[in-house]
């Protein structure tokens, strides 16, 4: 969390670093700050408390916060994947095609339609009549409840959560594969070095997206598997990887292979132990 914190704070800081594709990146890590925040202080805080009781509104405010994180993430990878192709397509008109102020507008349009679209499922499982108390995880998320409602009341909503599923992640996800498409293709039509540096960027993204991708379908498997064949420390340890992967990973992929961003982040390192010697 440190690490992401620190890069967020040097895109801000560093007006060299105020473009489009730093501003994705940016949304990204505070994505993934926030993602993780609703969840692990209040596992920690039951720990230290041994309370593992949460109210039905409580669980529901941590499932809107949990639903949105994966959420956010994928509709920011989808904008990343058009941002770049624009930028290899497009290299002379980039500078009008995307703004820092569409950039900002296409991030204010993605946590507006994650709202939307997580509230509404949401308001469909506080609808749900439940006939169990105990959800099979250490925090709240939707799926977990919808295993709790009584016999075909999650029906619609499991309907809902496809289509929702089909249209829009697995859309976003052919908009994503379609981008980096379109644009290695034209890597492979410029000069080598144009190709390298611009391989090495897309690389960047696709290694993010990819993990994040892989992570998400890791947690789906769970609720594809039959609940009395896998003991609850595994269903925990699934969430979980979910979870926590795309945050840990991002700021780490990104600090080390964007080389502006790399280096702006060592040269406020280097001033922050400057000024702790002297002081």
């Amino acid at each position: 969390m440190f690490l992401g914190c620190l890069i967020v704070y040097v895109i801000w800081k560093e007006t060299s670093l105020h473009e489009p594709m730093y501003v994705f990146i940016c949304t990204l890590i505070i994505n993934g700050v926030v993602g993780n925040t609703v969840v692990f202080p209040l596992f920690i805080i039951g720990l230290l408390t041994g309370s593992s009781t949460i109210s039905f509104y409580e669980c529901l405010i941590q499932v809107f916060c949990v639903q949105s994180f994966p959420t956010v993430e994928i509709f920011t990878f989808t904008a990343m994947a058009y941002d770049r192709y624009l930028a290899v397509g497009y290299p002379l008109r980039y500078a009008t095609l995307m703004t820092n102020g569409k950039a900002l507008k296409y991030i204010a349009i993605i946590w507006i339609s994650a709202f939307i679209l997580v509230g509404i499922l949401v308001t469909m499982t506080a609808n749900l009549k439940f006939c169990g108390v105990n959800i099979n995880n250490i925090f709240c998320e939707n799926m977990s409840l919808v295993r709790l409602a009584c016999g075909n009341s999650a029906m619609v909503l499991n309907i809902f959560g496809l289509v929702e599923t089909l249209v829009f992640v697995f859309g976003a996800i052919f908009i994503i594969i379609y981008c980096y498409t379109r644009t290695l293709l034209i890597c492979l039509k410029v000069s080598k070095a144009s190709c390298f540096k611009a391989i090495h960027t897309l690389s960047t993204h696709i290694i993010t997206c990819s993990i994040f991708l892989a992570a998400v379908f890791f947690v789906i498997l769970r609720y594809r598997l039959n609940g009395g064949t896998i003991s609850i420390s595994v269903h925990v340890f699934l969430s979980i990887t979910g979870l926590l992967t795309s945050a840990i990973v991002n700021p780490i992929v990104y600090g080390i292979r964007t080389e502006a961003l790399k280096l702006k982040i060592l040269q406020n390192v280097q001033i922050l132990i400057f000024w702790k010697g002297v002081s």
